[in-house]
């Protein structure tokens, strides 16, 4: 996903309901999509060892999520919603 979609994502009731949820808080994919944005918008010299580490977890978290992706139609899944919370939008098939 684009910055901008991934800043306006995390507004929608789809994302909110996505994903682990920590004692009734905000998901860790919600919370990591924040991350991405500003990751994202970094200049390439401004990024820390702390934001190749993230970035490694998301390509870990999306790699794993993918290879568990249900059958049929996947465009209105909470799959999809969460995949979407770590700025990865799959394909609907």
């Amino acid at each position: 996903m684009k910055p901008a979609e991934l800043e306006k994502w995390p507004a929608t009731d789809e994302s909110r309901d996505a994903g682990e949820h920590k004692d009734g808080g905000e998901s860790t994919g919600h919370a990591s999509g924040r991350r991405i944005v500003e990751i994202l918008r970094a200049g390439k010299g401004d990024l820390s060892d702390d934001d190749y580490r993230h970035m490694r977890k998301v390509v870990g978290y999306v790699r794993r999520h993918l290879a568990q992706r249900p059958q049929g139609d996947v465009r209105e899944s909470r799959w999809r919603y969460s995949l979407m919370n770590w700025g990865h939008d799959p394909p609907a098939r």
